[in-house]
């Protein structure tokens, strides 16, 4: 009997050890709001709507573990999911887990996962473009595949040593699913028997930060095949990109910092299209964006920025002048109102909103964009 108890304790504390190098957390942020946008299309009319795509963020759910395995390795995992809340559908062409879906290990070396991840687009961008993802301005309203940069069949690595981070990963095919992995790129399926570029994916970063300042560089390249497409958002029909040698390639430069109270980012994105087919031109833009973002008071939040892209294979340019307020009304709830005006060059019809499409106005012609959302995270 004795011995029996022993064991039981033994095995219990065994139990409870493990449980407690052990965590699985829910998290999610749910935002929407009242949209108003000018000259929403081609006849000049403008819209009051319910935005399906984001707000300030996009609004998604998601679990994340992590297990610790001893000798400083553990098991990590996310599955996160992005929805539209305006109708209560999935985003991500309808998948269950369309943001993030991935397994791996991670120790003092850095992390290694497998699944749908982002690339190093995201991690390069996250602290200069401050807007980021927000439906006015940030890089994603000049291109929608800067918030949506993540791919399938993908083996990422990331570490930091000594303020240094280093990441790159490898897609197999980026769209395993053919449901569209980001706006405007088509659904390049993979993998495909045969060959072995087609629809691949592969990025790198290099990045460094210290004390409240940072400075970031990296390299996206996707490779074409059947389905493949780009789209550079400037009014201009996406064109196809169905061979293997078909390439879409972005490249940045960007840094951070603060100046007392504020927090001061910018960058450089250049994207690089460039066909194996005679027919297709290559095509060559340029972003450049300055942001800022002032805590008036702990519950009041102000910031905004300026993006400018310049196309001149397709002639077009675009300017975007963006603020955004934020009332804090506890640590998970807010409210806030923002607006944007676009300046289109007379070539151009980029749209001031990422809210779902369906606001683009005529070449040459501005549009206002106001929004007022409140959100919840949990």
């Amino acid at each position: 009997m004795k011995y029996k108890l022993a064991l039981g304790s033994m095995l219990l504390g065994i139990s409870a050890s493990s449980f407690a190098q052990s965590s699985v957390t829910l998290y999610g942020i749910i935002d929407t709001g009242i949209e108003f946008v000018t000259h929403a299309n081609a006849a000049g009319d403008s819209v009051v709507r319910m935005p399906g795509i984001t707000g300030e963020f996009p609004s998604r759910w998601g679990i994340r573990g992590k297990e610790g395995l001893g000798g400083g390795l553990s098991a990590v995992f996310v599955l996160e999911s992005g929805f539209n809340t305006k109708a209560g559908t999935l985003n991500q062409g309808g998948r269950m887990f369309g943001r993030q879906a991935f397994v791996g290990l991670e120790s003092p070396y850095g992390t290694l996962t497998f699944g749908r991840q982002y690339t190093m687009t995201y991690w390069a961008i996250l602290d200069s473009d401050l807007l980021g993802p927000d439906i006015y301005g940030g890089t994603g309203s000049f291109d929608q595949y800067m918030p949506s940069a993540r791919s399938d069949n993908t083996i990422a690595y990331k570490g930091t040593f000594s303020g240094f981070t280093f990441g790159a990963t490898y897609s197999f095919g980026r769209d395993s699913a053919g449901t569209g992995n980001s706006p405007g790129q088509g659904t390049c399926v993979g993998s495909i028997p045969g060959s072995s570029q087609s629809c691949r994916e592969w990025s790198t970063m290099l990045r460094y930060d210290m004390n409240g300042y940072g400075v970031a560089g990296a390299y996206d390249e996707q490779r074409g095949g059947p389905g493949a497409a780009a789209n550079l958002y400037d009014g201009t029909a996406p064109f196809a990109l169905t061979q293997s040698g078909d390439k879409d390639v972005r490249m940045q430069l960007n840094g951070y910092g603060h100046i007392g109270p504020v927090k001061l980012g910018a960058g450089w994105l250049g994207r690089h299209v460039e066909t194996v087919s005679p027919a297709l031109p290559d095509v060559r833009s340029n972003l450049y964006y300055v942001t800022a973002a002032y805590n008036v008071t702990p519950a009041f939040i102000l910031d905004g920025g300026v993006y400018r892209i310049i196309n001149r294979a397709d002639d077009t340019r675009g300017t975007i002048a963006a603020l955004r307020t934020t009332y804090l009304l506890s640590k998970r709830s807010a409210v806030y109102l923002q607006g944007a005006y676009l300046f289109n060059s007379p070539h151009a019809a980029y749209t001031v909103s990422q809210g779902g499409g369906g606001t683009t106005p005529a070449p040459g012609i501005g549009q206002l964009g106001v929004m007022a959302g409140i959100r919840h995270s949990f």
